[in-house]
């Protein structure tokens, strides 16, 4: 079991400061915050990667649900270490992506791969529009796993998430969508699907990686927003059939299986399992 302080803490925020960047971090923040309650768990809480050097020692889990703040270079390799020596970390959602680039002599933005990415393991390459896809279980053996349905629907941003180190990690949770099936224009450019598996139909959407004594895991599950933070323009007609957004989508939090992982990630994250 880990030296560290038997505590965890949250960062959950958007970019620029103090925007919500089309996710209800405020929604997020309090369901994990409620979550560690009810598992006696105390915790710090912070809105971006700020001072985590200073909060970092003081717990042994860093849970994360941002879009856009990551992690400086140095900090990065603070957290490598920090792992190394017991802490885990868990990232949900858009803690896998960050900062764009414009693209020379064009409107679209692509994404740009820093050392966070390494730290984190996994690199958001773009999404197509918000849809209702099935999520299967991978490996029914690991902790953060127990007891998740074989298989579960979500209304989601469906992630296209690569792996920096598909060999070395355990896949957790995919999803057979396929090809992106995005609009031409939709979202980020980017040279080449590499979050697409060899089967041409099958995309990660959770794993973990040991580093040292503690780990990582990232989630790429949990897309929620409210009226005055949706920046959805539309959805798929699996989720409306006249393409509508709707204003409110919390489905995925809701689910028995996305409840089953976040309670499992504290028995994980606290080194209790």
């Amino acid at each position: 079991m880990s030296d560290l302080p038997f505590r965890a803490h949250v960062i959950t925020g958007g970019f620029p400061l103090g925007q919500m960047a089309g996710h209800d971090h405020d929604f997020a923040r309090l369901r994990l915050l409620e979550n560690l309650e009810r598992q006696g768990v105390r915790c710090g809480v912070g809105n971006d990667f700020a001072d985590i050097e200073r909060w970092l020692p003081l717990a042994r889990l860093l849970i994360t649900y941002v879009a856009g703040p990551v992690l400086a270079d140095p900090q990065a390799a603070f957290v490598e270490r920090w792992m190394a020596e017991g802490g885990r970390w868990l990232g949900l959602h858009g803690t896998s992506g960050g900062k764009a680039a414009r693209v020379e002599g064009s409107r679209s933005r692509t994404m740009v791969k820093m050392a966070h990415h390494r730290a984190l393991g996994g690199f958001f390459i773009n999404h197509p529009p918000v849809r209702r896809f099935n999520v299967d279980l991978a490996d029914d053996v690991h902790p953060l796993m127990r007891g998740v349905p074989r298989q579960f629907e979500v209304i989601d941003e469906p992630y296209m998430i690569e792996v920096q180190d598909l060999p070395g990690s355990r896949v957790l949770l995919t999803a057979e969508l396929g090809p992106d099936p995005g609009p031409a224009g939709f979202g980020f450019v980017y040279e080449k699907d590499t979050a697409l598996l060899a089967d041409g139909k099958t995309r990660v959407i959770a794993y973990q990686k040991d580093v040292g004594e503690g780990g990582v895991a990232y989630v790429a599950l949990g897309h929620a927003h409210a009226p005055d933070c949706n920046v959805q323009s539309f959805v798929d007609k699996s989720v409306d059939p006249e393409g509508k957004t709707p204003p409110m989508l919390r489905q995925t939090w809701e689910t028995a299986g996305f409840q089953k992982i976040l309670e499992n990630s504290v028995e994980w994250g606290m080194a209790r399992a």
